[in-house]
């Protein structure tokens, strides 16, 4: 344990000492009741903790999810008004925002990293108007791309070196597919 934790340690042991000594204090006559409060905001913690650990699963009632219907790819549209698709790139669940103005496939850095590729190690020859103004890119080949049940083997995307906080699905990648605006969902057919 390194002196940093061993602080942070001893600090929380201080409060939680000093608590106890105030609960002890105030409640002599009364530790039934003591008891009592100290149960119910042990429930209190417990039931964040529940709903903290069920919020993937209370996620998906609440956010929009795809699916596949009939050899479809179907996403709700979410409450900004957008559409979000999840593609496992090189077995990797990466989200991706839906934008028909985008040319390429542009990920983030962060996404990047999460491929392996490195953006630092990156040669950027690329520029990209983007809302923000002009970024520079640079390409990357994908080995594996899959979106439900589509797959490419080999697709090439873009990396921007600008501050991206989702990565982009554009024109290249939704090419490949017969899109469908209706009633609040994206329909993907190949």
């Amino acid at each position: 344990m390194d002196s940093e934790t061993l602080a942070r340690v001893g600090y929380l042991a201080l409060i939680l000492v000093a608590l106890g000594g105030w609960v002890m204090v105030e409640f002599r006559q009364r530790m039934g009741q003591a008891l009592r409060m100290a149960l119910a905001w042990g429930m209190i913690f417990l039931g964040m903790m529940a709903g903290y650990g069920l919020w993937r699963d209370i996620r998906q009632d609440i956010l929009p999810i795809q699916s596949v219907q009939d050899g479809a790819v179907e996403v709700p549209r979410a409450e900004d008004g957008h559409y979000y698709l999840t593609l496992r790139v090189e077995g990797t669940a990466v989200p991706f925002m839906v934008d028909t103005g985008a040319s390429g496939m542009v990920l983030s850095a962060r996404d990047a990293r999460r491929l392996g590729i490195d953006p630092g190690s990156l040669t950027y020859l690329g520029q990209a108007n983007t809302a923000n103004g002009v970024v520079r890119t640079a390409r990357v080949t994908l080995k594996d791309v899959e979106l439900g049940p589509f797959r490419n083997d080999s697709f090439r995307a873009l990396v921007t070196e600008g501050d991206l906080d989702q990565s982009l699905l554009g024109m290249d990648y939704l090419g490949q597919f017969r899109m469908e605006f209706a009633g609040g969902k994206l329909i993907l057919r190949q």
